[in-house]
Formats: structure tokens, sequence, C-alpha cells
């Protein structure tokens, strides 16, 4: 069988040299059995083995002995009791806790206590208010003395002669021993459309010559005046109320200090202005006369009445005649 690789050829064409080396020279002299050994054949044999023999140990079981502990050890140890693990933040906690709990619900009862104290407060002065209210209306109502208002406004109204109408005037101011009056236009129109400026002023057996001194067409107004002082009546202040309760002054159909009560109606502003409605009964001579408030002052002036109708009078407000006339407070 030949090999797989080509055998090395020296170059000197001789033998393969044999090489030299130190190290194998100095193994072989110090391995005593590096001496070149008879060559021997060799012939493998099978090896043969034998199944070791065990024996099994044999053990004896012997009872352990247990002394008991000596005396003196027990005596000289004593395990200690375990102590109860205690926190001392605990009772501080529950204290904090409860505090808390006591705090809040403290708040909750106030908070609910001031509700219901305000809910009580406003139901209280609901009330209240409703009954000052209602003591007030019962109040105006029982001062509403009729019988004391017209006799202290009577001595200031008068009955208009104008030819052959008649109508009311009442004195609004007096000075330097002279009086103004208010009157509706209407009531001296035609003595004034004849360029006539004399009436009579008429209460009784008193009978005081006027003079038409200033008009107002538009607003159905007059302005008279006599040299003869007359009390004048007060003049209101502020707005009218619906409810408010007047009395009525003149002479209706001639017939001299008579008077009628009622309450506003309502106040309206119309084509012709601002103009206050009232239930007092009036009739034709009514015309010009006042219309008193409780405080006996005069809030506007009686001027018409609606036609097939009860109980709706129209007056002129006090305060339109003022500025219309410019006699109020000065004769």
């Amino acid at each position: 069988m030949s090999s797989p690789f080509e055998p090395f050829t020296p170059a000197n064409g001789g033998r393969r040299a044999q090489e030299w080396d130190w190290r194998e020279e100095q193994y072989q002299a110090q391995d005593p059995w590096a001496q070149q050994q008879p060559q021997q054949q060799y012939q493998y044999q099978q090896p043969q083995y034998q199944q070791a023999e065990y024996q099994q140990a044999e053990y004896q079981y012997q009872q352990p002995v247990y002394e008991a502990p000596q005396q003196q050890y027990q005596a000289a140890y004593t395990p200690p009791e375990p102590r109860e693990r205690k926190n001392r933040y605990k009772p501080a906690l529950f204290g904090l806790v409860a505090a808390l709990v006591l705090v809040t619900g403290w708040q909750a009862f106030r908070v609910e206590t001031i509700i219901q104290n305000n809910n009580e407060i406003a139901d209280t002065v609901n009330a209240s208010k409703d009954r000052v209210e209602k003591l007030e209306k019962q109040q105006t109502s029982a001062n509403f003395d009729s019988q004391g208002i017209a006799e202290d406004v009577l001595p200031s109204v008068f009955r208009v002669r104008a030819g052959e109408f008649t109508g009311t005037a009442f004195a609004v101011s007096e000075a330097n021993g002279r009086t103004s009056l208010f009157t509706n236009f209407h009531v001296v129109e035609e003595i004034f459309g004849d360029g006539e400026r004399q009436v009579a002023l008429e209460r009784g057996n008193t009978r005081i010559t006027a003079t038409i001194v200033k008009v107002d067409q538009e607003k159905d107004l007059a302005l008279l005046r006599a040299n003869r002082e007359i009390k004048a009546l007060g003049i209101a202040a502020g707005d009218v109320k619906s409810g408010q309760q007047v009395l009525v002054a003149g002479a209706p159909l001639g017939l001299e200090d008579s008077v009628t009560t009622g309450v506003i109606s309502a106040f309206r502003n119309t084509e012709d202005g601002p103009t206050i409605q009232f239930d007092a009964p009036i009739n034709p001579g009514n015309s010009g006369g006042p219309v008193i408030n409780s405080s006996r002052e005069v809030v506007g002036i009686a001027t018409a009445k609606a036609r097939d109708a009860e109980g709706i009078g129209l007056a002129i407000p006090i305060e339109v005649a003022c500025e219309a006339l410019g006699a109020c407070g000065n004769g």
C-alpha cells in the first residue's frame, strides 16, 4: 500500500541523513529506559476482566443516648420572656384621628346650622316685609282721614263762575297779598275767547274776583290770580302709585264744597301727555278741582271722566301744571 506522501531525498543523493537533536541526546542520557531494547514481537491478547466481588458493609445501629441538661445550665441561663412590642405613637395617632373627626363633625354641624339660620332669617325677613306692607296699607287706610282732609282743603277750593259755565279752582301759592289758583282752560275757554279776563270765585257767602293771567290750551290749564290772601294747598312731590287713596274736592253741577274719595287706578302716558286715572266719582263742575292724597297734598287736577262708564276719572299731574304755568310756590 503506497503512502500518500513522497519521501524526502537529501541533496547529496545518499541515504536519509540522521538528524541530530541535542534534546534527544539529553533525554536519553536522563531516561534509563532510553537504552535500546531488543526488538520483540508482541502478540495482542484479548484482556480478560474479572468482576470484582463486593461485600456489603455491615452497619449496626446504635440507639443514641441523650443526657438531661445539667441543672447548673438551666439555672445559669433562663430565656427571657418575649416582651410585647408597643408602638408609642399609636395613642397620639388615635388622638389625632379622633380630634379630626370631632372637628369635621363640628364644622359640618356649624355649616348646617348657619344654612338653617340663614333660611330662617330669610323667611323671617320676607314675613316681616309682608307684615310691614300690610301694616303700611292698614296704616294708610287708617290715616286717610277724609273728614280731616276735607276740613283742611275746602277753604282753599272755590267754585269758578265764567259766564254760563262753572267749574272748580284751588289756591297753589300766595305772596304780597295775592293768591294764584289753578283751573282747567275749558272752564274759562268761552269768556277767554271773547276777550274777557274776569271770573268769579265763590264759596258760601264769599265771592272773590280773579283774573285769567295765563293759559295753556294744549294742556287744558289756566292760571288765575286774586288780590286776596287764600291759604295755598301743598304740592305733592314724587310719582303717584296705584292703590293710593285720594280725595277729590270741587263743585260738581255747581254744588260747592263737595268731596268724593277713591284710589289711584293707574298712571298713564297718553297722546295728551301724562295722565292720572282714579276712581273717585266726578261730574261736570269738578273740572279744575284738586286731587288730594293722605298727606293733604295735591297730586293732580281733575279734568274729565269717561263717558258711558263709571269710576274712570282723569287728572293732570300737578308737576305738569306747575311746569306749564310756573306759579307753584310763589305769587
